[in-house]
């Protein structure tokens, strides 16, 4: 009976462990080669502001909204640190847009371009810089 018990706790657990796993499997984007990737860069400097919180809640949010389905999902990195502890951050954020389809990302950007400029004043006073990339090679590392 023992270890009936045992036998059933030792599949109850693998059943919860491999579900998670799973889970966390379906919902993390996945980056493909092919796929294109724009990136709006805020950079530092002397009399800088950004709010992070209107930027993640309010800004890119509506952004990724214009984009609909041919935004795959979007990424927000806020800097932390220069290339030394004593350097300062080159960029205070910068938001990255995974795209399939360029030229229909530049047509929802065109047709919603007022919308997004007149947002800017709402979190900073740093003109971005935006640069589209096309990824070309993935390599994960698988040493452990």
């Amino acid at each position: 009976m023992i270890t009936k018990i045992s036998f059933l706790s030792f599949i109850f657990a693998i059943t919860g462990l491999l579900s998670c796993k799973t889970s966390q499997l379906k919902n993390s984007p996945a980056r493909e080669t092919g796929m294109f990737k724009v990136t709006i860069l805020y950079p530092n400097g002397e009399d800088k502001t950004f709010d992070m919180d209107y930027y993640e809640k309010k800004h890119m949010p509506m952004v990724a909204g214009f984009l609909g389905k041919n935004l795959k999902f979007y990424e927000i990195d806020k800097g932390i640190a220069g290339r030394t502890p004593t350097d300062k951050v080159p960029f205070v954020a910068i938001g990255y847009f995974y795209i399939t389809d360029v030229a229909e990302y530049n047509k929802a950007i065109a047709q919603n371009r007022e919308a997004v400029i007149s947002d800017f004043k709402n979190y900073t006073n740093i003109q971005p810089v935006v640069q589209i990339s096309e990824i070309k090679k993935l390599e994960y590392n698988n040493k452990k």
